[in-house]
C-alpha cells in the first residue's frame, strides 16, 4: 500500500491538502490530533485516526500500522504546528517547550520514523514559515514559534546532506501569511492573501514533483515583498 502522510489535518492548510490527494487518486493517512473533521469527508482513499506528533505513544501506533499495511510512503508533509502568540518575557518555559515539541521535535520524529518506509524517490516536506527565514521581516510574539521554524529550516538541510546518496528528498516551505484558523487566533482580524485551499494546491503540486528539482532546498513561499 502506498500512502501519502500529512500531519496536522483537522483544519487549515493540512485539511485541504487531505482533500486534494485523496481527489486526485491518492491514499492519505492524515493524522492530527482531532480526526473528527477530516473522517467527517467520508473520502475512500482517506485513513485517519488520533494522532499527536509529540507523542512517542502515538508514534509507535503509527509505526506498527504501517508494518501492518507492509506500506510504503510516497511523501509525507510535515504540516503540523503549535503557535503562541505571547510577549517573550510572558511566555513561560513550558510553552515554549510545548512549542517545539511539535515543530521541531515532533518533526524530527515523525521524519525518522517514517524514512524506513520509503524508497529513494520519496519526499519529506515540511511547511515551515517566512518567519524562520533569517532576514525576513519578525513579529513580536512569535518567539517560540518563528525560532522554532528556522531549527527545521536548518535540520531539513542536514538531512538532505546525510540521505543524498540513498535518498529520500528533503525540502522545505517557508510560507507567508495564509488565511487559517490558526492564524486567525493569533492574529484576530487580520486578513492574509492565500486562502488554505491555494496554498494546498500549491504543495500538492511540490510534494509531488518538486523533489525532482530540489533536494535540501528552502522555498519561500510568499507574494508579499520584501
Amino acid at each position: 500500500m502506498k500512502y501519502i502522510i500529512v500531519t496536522g489535518t483537522s483544519r487549515g492548510i493540512g485539511f485541504e491538502l487531505s482533500k486534494l490527494f485523496a481527489e486526485a487518486g491518492y491514499k492519505v493517512l492524515a493524522l492530527s490530533r482531532n480526526e473528527k473533521p477530516i473522517k467527517t469527508l467520508g473520502h475512500y482513499n482517506i485513513e485517519a485516526f488520533s494522532f499527536d506528533v509529540s507523542s512517542a505513544k502515538d508514534r509507535d501506533t503509527l509505526s506498527n500500522y504501517l508494518k501492518d499495511k507492509n506500506a510504503s510512503v510516497v511523501a509525507l508533509i510535515n504540516n503540523a504546528g503549535k503557535l503562541i502568540n505571547k510577549p517573550f518575557l510572558e511566555l513561560s518555559e513550558d510553552e515554549f517547550k510545548a512549542v517545539y515539541e511539535v515543530n521541531v521535535f515532533g518533526v524530527a520524529a515523525m521524519t525518522r520514523l517514517i524514512i524506513p518506509f520509503m524508497d529513494k524517490s520519496g519526499h519529506v516536506l515540511t511547511i515551515s514559515s517566512m518567519g524562520g527565514i533569517q532576514g525576513s521581516a519578525k513579529f513580536p510574539g512569535l518567539s517560540a514559534y518563528s525560532s522554532s521554524k528556522g531549527a527545521v529550516l536548518t535540520l531539513t538541510e542536514l538531512l538532505a546532506e546525510e540521505f543524498k546518496e540513498t535518498g529520500p528528498s528533503f525540502n522545505a516551505l517557508a510560507l507567508g501569511a495564509v488565511q487559517t484558523e490558526m492564524l486567525e487566533e493569533a492574529f484576530p482580524g487580520y486578513k492574509a492573501p492565500v486562502s488554505a485551499k491555494e496554498m494546498a494546491e500549491y504543495i500538492l503540486d511540490f510534494a509531488l514533483k518538486g523533489h525532482k528539482m530540489y533536494n535540501g532546498k528552502i522555498l519561500q513561499v510568499s507574494s508579499s515583498t520584501p
